[in-house]
Protein backbone atom coordinates (compact mmCIF):
# COMPACT_ATOMS: atom_id res chain seq x y z
CA UNK A 1 0.00 0.00 0.00
CA UNK A 2 2.95 2.69 0.29
CA UNK A 3 3.30 2.06 -3.13
CA UNK A 4 0.43 3.35 -4.08
CA UNK A 5 0.62 5.98 -1.58
CA UNK A 6 4.04 7.13 -3.30
CA UNK A 7 1.65 7.52 -6.25
CA UNK A 8 -1.03 9.47 -5.22
CA UNK A 9 1.66 11.84 -4.00
CA UNK A 10 3.52 11.69 -6.91
CA UNK A 11 0.73 11.88 -9.57
CA UNK A 12 -0.89 14.38 -6.53
CA UNK A 13 1.67 16.49 -5.67
CA UNK A 14 1.57 20.09 -7.86
CA UNK A 15 -2.38 20.85 -7.11
CA UNK A 16 -2.24 19.82 -3.21
CA UNK A 17 -1.02 22.42 -0.57
CA UNK A 18 0.90 19.72 1.09
CA UNK A 19 0.94 16.15 1.34
CA UNK A 20 1.13 14.36 4.91
CA UNK A 21 2.29 11.32 6.16
CA UNK A 22 1.27 10.04 9.93
CA UNK A 23 3.47 6.93 10.84
CA UNK A 24 1.70 5.31 14.68
CA UNK A 25 3.29 2.83 16.25
CA UNK A 26 2.00 -0.15 16.57
CA UNK A 27 5.34 -2.24 18.59
CA UNK A 28 5.05 -4.18 21.53
CA UNK A 29 6.15 -0.99 24.05
CA UNK A 30 2.67 0.52 22.57
CA UNK A 31 1.14 -2.59 24.13
CA UNK A 32 -0.45 -0.29 26.85
CA UNK A 33 -1.81 2.46 24.61
CA UNK A 34 -3.85 -0.35 22.90
CA UNK A 35 -5.09 -2.49 25.58
CA UNK A 36 -6.03 0.34 28.19
CA UNK A 37 -9.60 0.59 27.38
CA UNK A 38 -9.55 4.28 28.83
CA UNK A 39 -6.75 4.88 26.37
CA UNK A 40 -7.42 7.97 24.37
CA UNK A 41 -4.16 7.17 22.11
CA UNK A 42 -6.80 6.39 18.84
CA UNK A 43 -8.86 9.08 19.46
CA UNK A 44 -6.41 11.98 19.75
CA UNK A 45 -4.18 10.53 16.60
CA UNK A 46 -7.59 10.68 14.57
CA UNK A 47 -7.98 14.30 15.67
CA UNK A 48 -4.83 15.57 15.35
CA UNK A 49 -5.11 14.15 11.50
CA UNK A 50 -8.71 15.45 10.84
CA UNK A 51 -7.11 18.74 12.27
CA UNK A 52 -3.97 19.24 10.76
CA UNK A 53 -4.60 18.52 6.98
CA UNK A 54 -6.39 20.52 4.94
CA UNK A 55 -9.18 19.62 1.69
CA UNK A 56 -7.13 18.30 -1.18
CA UNK A 57 -4.17 17.42 0.64
CA UNK A 58 -2.64 13.96 0.08
CA UNK A 59 -2.43 11.72 3.60
CA UNK A 60 -1.58 8.51 3.86
CA UNK A 61 -1.51 7.01 7.16
CA UNK A 62 0.38 4.18 7.95
CA UNK A 63 1.33 1.70 11.16
CA UNK A 64 4.77 0.97 11.95
CA UNK A 65 7.05 -1.08 14.43
CA UNK A 66 10.01 -2.49 12.57
CA UNK A 67 10.32 -4.71 9.29
CA UNK A 68 11.15 -8.18 8.74
CA UNK A 69 11.14 -10.51 6.46
CA UNK A 70 7.00 -11.48 5.75
CA UNK A 71 6.28 -8.60 7.87
CA UNK A 72 6.63 -5.14 6.47
CA UNK A 73 6.89 -1.95 8.13
CA UNK A 74 5.64 0.58 7.53
CA UNK A 75 1.99 -0.62 6.84
CA UNK A 76 -0.41 1.61 4.81
CA UNK A 77 -3.87 2.09 6.53
CA UNK A 78 -4.88 5.03 4.40
CA UNK A 79 -4.15 6.85 1.25
CA UNK A 80 -6.34 9.00 0.25
CA UNK A 81 -7.25 13.12 -1.07
CA UNK A 82 -8.46 14.72 1.58
CA UNK A 83 -12.01 15.37 1.77
CA UNK A 84 -13.01 17.94 5.10
CA UNK A 85 -16.71 15.90 5.09
CA UNK A 86 -15.31 12.08 5.53
CA UNK A 87 -11.82 12.55 6.76
CA UNK A 88 -12.63 12.17 10.04
CA UNK A 89 -14.45 8.87 9.70
CA UNK A 90 -11.82 7.71 7.10
CA UNK A 91 -8.80 8.27 9.85
CA UNK A 92 -11.15 6.56 12.58
CA UNK A 93 -12.34 3.58 10.63
CA UNK A 94 -8.55 3.06 9.68
CA UNK A 95 -7.02 3.03 13.49
CA UNK A 96 -10.08 1.24 14.56
CA UNK A 97 -8.99 -2.25 14.37
CA UNK A 98 -5.08 -1.53 14.28
CA UNK A 99 -3.43 -3.71 17.05
CA UNK A 100 -0.12 -4.72 18.29
CA UNK A 101 2.19 -6.05 15.49
CA UNK A 102 3.72 -9.40 15.68
CA UNK A 103 7.20 -11.03 14.49
CA UNK A 104 6.34 -13.48 11.90
CA UNK A 105 5.83 -17.04 12.79
CA UNK A 106 5.48 -16.72 16.80
CA UNK A 107 2.98 -14.39 19.33
CA UNK A 108 6.46 -12.28 20.36
CA UNK A 109 5.43 -8.70 20.46
CA UNK A 110 7.12 -6.67 17.26
CA UNK A 111 10.25 -4.07 17.76
CA UNK A 112 10.28 -0.62 16.90
CA UNK A 113 12.93 1.19 14.46
CA UNK A 114 11.82 4.90 14.36
CA UNK A 115 14.91 6.00 11.83
CA UNK A 116 13.91 3.02 9.48
CA UNK A 117 10.24 4.57 9.89
CA UNK A 118 11.18 8.14 9.19
CA UNK A 119 13.55 7.14 6.33
CA UNK A 120 10.61 5.09 4.82
CA UNK A 121 8.59 7.93 4.85
CA UNK A 122 11.22 10.56 3.59
CA UNK A 123 12.35 8.45 0.56
CA UNK A 124 9.44 5.96 -0.30
CA UNK A 125 6.42 7.87 0.51
CA UNK A 126 7.64 11.69 -0.47
CA UNK A 127 10.03 10.21 -2.75
CA UNK A 128 12.18 13.20 -2.03
CA UNK A 129 9.58 16.18 -2.86
CA UNK A 130 7.97 18.42 0.06
CA UNK A 131 5.55 17.34 3.00
CA UNK A 132 4.92 16.96 6.56
CA UNK A 133 5.86 13.59 8.24
CA UNK A 134 4.12 13.00 11.60
CA UNK A 135 5.54 10.41 13.78
CA UNK A 136 3.32 9.33 16.92
CA UNK A 137 5.55 7.25 19.49
CA UNK A 138 6.56 6.44 22.76
CA UNK A 139 10.03 7.29 21.95
CA UNK A 140 11.44 3.91 23.15
CA UNK A 141 13.62 2.75 20.19
CA UNK A 142 14.45 -0.84 20.00
CA UNK A 143 15.35 -2.14 16.90
CA UNK A 144 16.26 -6.31 17.33
CA UNK A 145 14.82 -5.79 21.05
CA UNK A 146 18.17 -3.86 21.43
CA UNK A 147 18.16 -2.93 25.48
CA UNK A 148 20.76 0.53 24.98
CA UNK A 149 17.93 2.77 23.53
CA UNK A 150 19.84 5.26 24.55
CA UNK A 151 22.09 4.74 22.07
CA UNK A 152 19.09 4.23 19.70
CA UNK A 153 17.63 7.13 20.38
CA UNK A 154 20.90 9.00 19.72
CA UNK A 155 21.17 7.84 16.42
CA UNK A 156 17.36 8.63 15.57
CA UNK A 157 18.09 12.17 16.72
CA UNK A 158 21.48 12.13 14.69
CA UNK A 159 18.83 11.24 11.27
CA UNK A 160 16.67 14.68 12.47
CA UNK A 161 20.04 16.79 13.00
CA UNK A 162 22.43 16.11 10.52
CA UNK A 163 19.98 14.74 7.90
CA UNK A 164 19.79 17.43 4.94
CA UNK A 165 15.99 16.47 3.81
CA UNK A 166 14.54 17.61 7.20
CA UNK A 167 14.52 21.41 7.66
CA UNK A 168 12.89 21.51 10.85
CA UNK A 169 11.32 19.28 13.60
CA UNK A 170 9.30 19.60 16.71
CA UNK A 171 8.61 17.48 19.16
CA UNK A 172 4.79 17.69 21.09
CA UNK A 173 5.30 15.63 24.64
CA UNK A 174 2.32 14.72 26.01
CA UNK A 175 0.42 13.08 29.30
CA UNK A 176 -1.37 10.26 28.76
CA UNK A 177 -1.42 7.64 31.92
CA UNK A 178 -1.93 4.17 30.35
CA UNK A 179 -1.73 0.76 32.23
CA UNK A 180 -1.71 -2.81 30.32
CA UNK A 181 -1.56 -6.47 30.89
CA UNK A 182 2.59 -5.92 30.79
CA UNK A 183 3.95 -2.11 30.53
CA UNK A 184 2.79 0.82 32.08
CA UNK A 185 3.01 4.62 30.44
CA UNK A 186 2.79 8.13 31.35
CA UNK A 187 3.37 10.07 28.50
CA UNK A 188 3.22 9.97 24.11
CA UNK A 189 5.38 11.95 21.85
CA UNK A 190 4.57 13.37 18.42
CA UNK A 191 7.23 14.53 16.41
CA UNK A 192 6.24 16.44 13.17
CA UNK A 193 9.28 16.91 10.76
CA UNK A 194 9.44 19.22 7.78
CA UNK A 195 10.81 17.89 4.37
CA UNK A 196 12.09 20.91 2.38
CA UNK A 197 11.58 25.01 2.32
CA UNK A 198 7.91 24.18 1.52
CA UNK A 199 7.22 21.45 4.08
CA UNK A 200 8.66 24.05 6.95
CA UNK A 201 6.20 27.36 5.46
CA UNK A 202 3.47 24.52 5.61
CA UNK A 203 4.30 23.57 8.93
CA UNK A 204 4.48 27.53 10.32
CA UNK A 205 1.47 28.55 8.62
CA UNK A 206 0.02 25.32 10.15
CA UNK A 207 0.94 26.37 14.00
CA UNK A 208 0.25 30.08 13.02
CA UNK A 209 -3.76 29.08 12.49
CA UNK A 210 -3.39 27.34 15.60
CA UNK A 211 -4.68 23.98 13.82
CA UNK A 212 -2.30 21.80 16.15
CA UNK A 213 -3.19 23.65 19.49
CA UNK A 214 -6.62 22.68 18.81
CA UNK A 215 -5.68 19.13 19.75
CA UNK A 216 -2.53 19.95 22.03
CA UNK A 217 -2.03 22.32 23.77
CA UNK A 218 1.32 21.57 24.95
CA UNK A 219 4.36 23.97 23.46
CA UNK A 220 6.43 22.12 20.85
CA UNK A 221 9.86 21.50 21.93
CA UNK A 222 12.16 22.12 18.75
CA UNK A 223 14.36 20.05 17.17
CA UNK A 224 15.56 21.94 14.51
CA UNK A 225 16.63 24.04 13.06
CA UNK A 226 18.43 25.54 16.13
CA UNK A 227 21.14 27.90 14.01
CA UNK A 228 18.33 30.29 12.77
CA UNK A 229 15.20 32.10 13.74
CA UNK A 230 16.78 31.29 17.62
CA UNK A 231 15.30 35.07 19.12
CA UNK A 232 12.60 37.66 18.30
CA UNK A 233 13.47 41.37 18.34
CA UNK A 234 9.58 42.96 19.62
CA UNK A 235 9.75 46.94 19.66
CA UNK A 236 8.81 48.57 22.71
CA UNK A 237 9.16 52.77 21.85
CA UNK A 238 11.55 54.47 19.65
CA UNK A 239 13.78 57.44 21.09
CA UNK A 240 15.24 60.53 20.23
CA UNK A 241 13.77 60.65 16.13
CA UNK A 242 10.82 62.99 15.55
CA UNK A 243 8.44 61.63 12.71
CA UNK A 244 9.23 58.01 12.96
CA UNK A 245 7.12 55.61 14.35
CA UNK A 246 7.40 51.68 14.81
CA UNK A 247 4.94 48.87 14.49
CA UNK A 248 5.28 44.75 14.30
CA UNK A 249 2.33 42.89 12.26
CA UNK A 250 0.61 40.15 13.10
CA UNK A 251 3.25 38.38 10.62
CA UNK A 252 6.04 39.72 12.51
CA UNK A 253 7.48 42.44 10.17
CA UNK A 254 8.49 45.34 12.02
CA UNK A 255 7.11 48.74 10.09
CA UNK A 256 8.42 51.95 10.25
CA UNK A 257 7.09 54.03 9.50
CA UNK A 258 8.35 57.46 8.21
CA UNK A 259 7.61 61.36 8.20
CA UNK A 260 9.06 62.63 4.69
CA UNK A 261 10.41 65.73 6.74
CA UNK A 262 12.20 63.84 9.13
CA UNK A 263 15.63 64.22 9.22
CA UNK A 264 16.64 62.31 11.48
CA UNK A 265 19.84 60.40 10.71
CA UNK A 266 19.54 57.31 13.28
CA UNK A 267 17.01 56.62 16.08
CA UNK A 268 17.11 55.02 19.51
CA UNK A 269 15.12 51.56 19.98
CA UNK A 270 13.86 49.76 23.16
CA UNK A 271 13.63 46.21 21.95
CA UNK A 272 12.69 43.01 24.03
CA UNK A 273 14.48 40.38 23.14
CA UNK A 274 12.58 37.33 23.66
CA UNK A 275 14.07 33.33 23.17
CA UNK A 276 12.11 31.19 20.59
CA UNK A 277 14.03 28.01 21.15
CA UNK A 278 11.72 26.17 23.51
CA UNK A 279 12.96 24.14 25.72
CA UNK A 280 16.43 25.22 25.28
CA UNK A 281 17.99 28.23 27.70
CA UNK A 282 20.64 30.85 25.96
CA UNK A 283 23.18 30.48 28.64
CA UNK A 284 25.90 32.20 26.72
CA UNK A 285 26.14 34.24 23.57
CA UNK A 286 27.82 36.95 21.82
CA UNK A 287 25.49 39.64 19.86
CA UNK A 288 26.14 41.70 17.12
CA UNK A 289 23.64 43.55 14.48
CA UNK A 290 23.18 44.76 11.28
CA UNK A 291 20.21 46.72 9.33
CA UNK A 292 20.40 45.91 5.06
CA UNK A 293 17.84 48.34 4.04
CA UNK A 294 17.96 50.41 0.56
CA UNK A 295 21.18 48.73 -0.89
CA UNK A 296 23.17 49.42 2.94
CA UNK A 297 24.24 47.02 5.04
CA UNK A 298 24.94 49.45 8.40
CA UNK A 299 25.63 48.37 11.89
CA UNK A 300 23.23 48.62 14.41
CA UNK A 301 24.96 49.66 17.90
CA UNK A 302 23.64 47.07 20.95
CA UNK A 303 23.76 48.32 24.57
CA UNK A 304 25.47 45.32 25.38
CA UNK A 305 26.99 42.59 23.68
CA UNK A 306 26.07 39.40 25.65
CA UNK A 307 23.36 37.40 26.73
CA UNK A 308 23.61 35.11 29.25
CA UNK A 309 20.64 32.80 30.63
CA UNK A 310 18.14 34.13 28.64
CA UNK A 311 14.88 31.45 29.60
CA UNK A 312 12.17 31.03 26.85
CA UNK A 313 9.29 33.19 27.46
CA UNK A 314 11.54 35.54 29.67
CA UNK A 315 12.38 38.31 27.51
CA UNK A 316 15.02 40.85 28.43
CA UNK A 317 15.28 44.69 27.54
CA UNK A 318 17.43 45.43 24.76
CA UNK A 319 18.40 48.93 23.73
CA UNK A 320 19.94 50.21 19.97
CA UNK A 321 20.53 52.98 17.62
CA UNK A 322 19.78 52.24 14.38
CA UNK A 323 20.46 54.41 11.60
CA UNK A 324 17.65 55.28 9.18
CA UNK A 325 18.75 55.85 5.21
CA UNK A 326 17.18 59.37 5.50
CA UNK A 327 19.01 60.41 2.33
CA UNK A 328 18.03 57.56 0.47
CA UNK A 329 14.38 58.15 0.87
CA UNK A 330 12.51 60.49 -2.26
CA UNK A 331 12.05 63.55 -1.92
CA UNK A 332 8.33 65.04 -1.45
CA UNK A 333 8.79 66.49 -5.08
CA UNK A 334 10.19 63.13 -6.58
CA UNK A 335 8.28 60.71 -9.08
CA UNK A 336 8.50 58.22 -6.50
CA UNK A 337 6.57 60.53 -3.86
CA UNK A 338 4.28 61.45 -6.36
CA UNK A 339 3.36 57.90 -7.42
CA UNK A 340 2.66 57.42 -3.82
CA UNK A 341 0.52 60.23 -2.84
CA UNK A 342 -2.45 59.78 -0.48
CA UNK A 343 -0.39 56.06 0.39
CA UNK A 344 3.02 55.21 1.20
CA UNK A 345 6.21 54.53 -0.44
CA UNK A 346 7.79 50.68 1.02
CA UNK A 347 11.61 50.32 1.37
CA UNK A 348 11.68 46.93 1.93
CA UNK A 349 14.91 45.57 3.91
CA UNK A 350 15.65 43.66 7.20
CA UNK A 351 17.87 43.51 10.50
CA UNK A 352 19.87 40.67 11.26
CA UNK A 353 20.92 39.61 14.78
CA UNK A 354 23.66 37.39 15.16
CA UNK A 355 24.83 35.26 18.32
CA UNK A 356 28.39 34.12 18.31
CA UNK A 357 29.33 31.07 20.69
CA UNK A 358 26.06 30.22 21.75
CA UNK A 359 26.08 27.82 24.19
CA UNK A 360 22.59 26.18 24.73
CA UNK A 361 21.40 23.93 27.58
CA UNK A 362 18.45 22.65 28.22
CA UNK A 363 15.88 24.33 30.68
CA UNK A 364 15.30 22.78 33.88
CA UNK A 365 11.16 23.16 33.77
CA UNK A 366 11.86 20.61 30.27
CA UNK A 367 13.92 17.81 32.00
CA UNK A 368 11.76 17.42 35.14
CA UNK A 369 8.65 17.33 32.28
CA UNK A 370 10.14 14.49 30.23
CA UNK A 371 11.47 12.50 33.89
CA UNK A 372 7.60 12.70 35.04
CA UNK A 373 6.45 11.55 31.06
CA UNK A 374 8.91 8.89 30.66
CA UNK A 375 10.57 7.96 33.48
CA UNK A 376 14.21 6.13 33.52
CA UNK A 377 14.49 7.45 29.81
CA UNK A 378 17.56 8.94 29.08
CA UNK A 379 15.34 11.47 26.52
CA UNK A 380 16.58 14.58 28.00
CA UNK A 381 19.93 13.76 27.66
CA UNK A 382 19.58 13.23 23.78
CA UNK A 383 17.91 16.85 23.49
CA UNK A 384 21.58 17.90 23.51
CA UNK A 385 22.24 20.16 20.67
CA UNK A 386 24.76 19.14 18.76
CA UNK A 387 28.39 20.46 19.22
CA UNK A 388 28.78 21.81 15.67
CA UNK A 389 26.07 24.29 17.01
CA UNK A 390 27.92 27.07 18.08
CA UNK A 391 25.97 30.26 16.34
CA UNK A 392 22.54 31.55 15.14
CA UNK A 393 21.34 34.37 13.29
CA UNK A 394 17.56 35.69 13.41
CA UNK A 395 15.97 37.88 10.36
CA UNK A 396 13.61 40.75 11.06
CA UNK A 397 11.76 41.48 7.84
CA UNK A 398 11.60 45.25 8.14
CA UNK A 399 9.52 47.95 6.13
CA UNK A 400 10.42 51.41 6.29
CA UNK A 401 6.91 53.41 4.83
CA UNK A 402 7.20 56.82 3.72
CA UNK A 403 3.55 58.52 3.95
CA UNK A 404 3.50 61.55 1.51
CA UNK A 405 0.69 63.83 1.68
CA UNK A 406 -1.61 64.45 -1.72
CA UNK A 407 -0.55 68.55 -1.63
CA UNK A 408 2.82 68.14 -3.82
CA UNK A 409 0.56 66.03 -6.18
CA UNK A 410 -2.22 68.54 -5.94
CA UNK A 411 0.15 71.80 -6.86
CA UNK A 412 1.72 69.86 -9.35
CA UNK A 413 -1.55 69.08 -11.34
CA UNK A 414 -2.83 72.49 -10.51
CA UNK A 415 0.47 74.08 -12.38
CA UNK A 416 -0.20 71.49 -15.17
CA UNK A 417 -4.12 72.33 -15.60
CA UNK A 418 -2.98 76.68 -15.25
CA UNK A 419 -0.48 75.51 -18.27
CA UNK A 420 -3.07 73.75 -20.33
CA UNK A 421 -5.60 77.01 -19.97
CA UNK A 422 -2.40 79.04 -20.95
CA UNK A 423 -1.75 76.73 -23.69
CA UNK A 424 -5.32 76.64 -24.97
CA UNK A 425 -6.00 80.67 -24.77
CA UNK A 426 -2.67 80.94 -26.90
CA UNK A 427 -4.04 78.09 -29.41
CA UNK A 428 -6.96 80.42 -29.84
CA UNK A 429 -5.41 83.87 -29.69
CA UNK A 430 -3.06 82.26 -32.56
CA UNK A 431 -5.66 80.94 -34.64
CA UNK A 432 -8.40 83.64 -34.40
CA UNK A 433 -9.37 85.54 -37.66
CA UNK A 434 -7.73 89.28 -37.50
CA UNK A 435 -9.14 92.89 -39.32
CA UNK A 436 -5.93 94.88 -40.52
CA UNK A 437 -6.78 98.59 -41.90
CA UNK A 438 -4.10 100.01 -43.93
CA UNK A 439 -4.23 102.40 -46.76
CA UNK A 440 -2.63 102.22 -50.08
CA UNK A 441 -2.42 105.24 -52.40
CA UNK A 442 -4.80 107.30 -50.11
CA UNK A 443 -7.31 104.35 -50.49
CA UNK A 444 -8.40 102.84 -47.04
CA UNK A 445 -8.54 99.14 -47.47
CA UNK A 446 -9.40 96.34 -44.67
CA UNK A 447 -7.49 92.94 -44.81
CA UNK A 448 -8.36 89.66 -42.97
CA UNK A 449 -6.01 87.80 -42.12
CA UNK A 450 -4.72 85.33 -39.00
CA UNK A 451 -1.49 85.20 -36.91
CA UNK A 452 1.12 83.44 -39.08
CA UNK A 453 0.44 84.44 -41.91
CA UNK A 454 1.99 86.65 -44.94
CA UNK A 455 -0.04 88.15 -47.79
CA UNK A 456 0.97 90.44 -50.49
CA UNK A 457 -0.17 93.69 -50.97
CA UNK A 458 -1.07 95.40 -54.24
CA UNK A 459 -1.62 99.04 -56.08
CA UNK A 460 -5.07 100.45 -57.93
CA UNK A 461 -3.04 99.17 -60.91
CA UNK A 462 -2.35 95.87 -59.57
CA UNK A 463 1.26 95.63 -58.81
CA UNK A 464 2.37 94.31 -55.97
CA UNK A 465 3.95 96.90 -53.29
CA UNK A 466 4.49 95.42 -49.82
CA UNK A 467 3.48 92.51 -47.78
CA UNK A 468 1.58 92.26 -44.06
CA UNK A 469 3.23 89.71 -41.82
CA UNK A 470 0.89 88.77 -38.89
CA UNK A 471 2.32 87.61 -35.17
CA UNK A 472 0.33 86.80 -32.31
CA UNK A 473 1.52 89.97 -31.20
CA UNK A 474 0.77 92.66 -33.96
CA UNK A 475 1.61 93.26 -37.93
CA UNK A 476 4.17 94.70 -39.79
CA UNK A 477 4.81 95.53 -43.22
CA UNK A 478 7.77 94.63 -44.91
CA UNK A 479 9.10 94.08 -48.81
CA UNK A 480 7.85 97.64 -49.09
CA UNK A 481 8.82 98.57 -52.80
CA UNK A 482 10.39 101.88 -52.95
CA UNK A 483 7.85 105.01 -53.09
CA UNK A 484 4.70 103.04 -52.48
CA UNK A 485 2.76 104.64 -50.92
CA UNK A 486 0.94 101.97 -48.28
CA UNK A 487 0.79 102.56 -44.27
CA UNK A 488 -0.93 100.39 -41.98
CA UNK A 489 -3.74 102.46 -40.02
CA UNK A 490 -6.47 105.10 -41.37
Amino acid sequence: MLVLAASLLGAAAPAFAIPHVVLVQNSGWMEPFYSDPASSFKPLVTELVSNVVQPGDALVLAAFNQSLPGAPSPKGLLSEQVDAKTVHAHVQAALQDLQLARKPGGQALADTDLGEAVDAALNRVLGGKPGLVWLVTNNRNSPNNDQATSARNREFYALIHRGAAIDKALAFPLRMKVQGAHYSANGLMVYVFAVGKEGARALDALLAAGRVQRVITEPPARLKPLDRDTVRLVPRRVEGAAGVALAMDAGGRLHADVEPDAVAPSTRIQWQLENTMYPYTIADATLSARSVLAGENRPIELARRDVKQLAPGKPEPLSASMQLPVAKLPGKWSMEALKSAGSAYVLPGRIELHLANQRLVLSQAFRERMAALFPGDPLPEIFTPPAEIQASTAVLPLEVRVHYGSGPLMALLGGVLALLAAGAGAAYAYGRPRRVQLVVEDELRTVHTRSGATQPIYDKAGNQVARLKTTLFGHQLIDLREGAQVRLGR
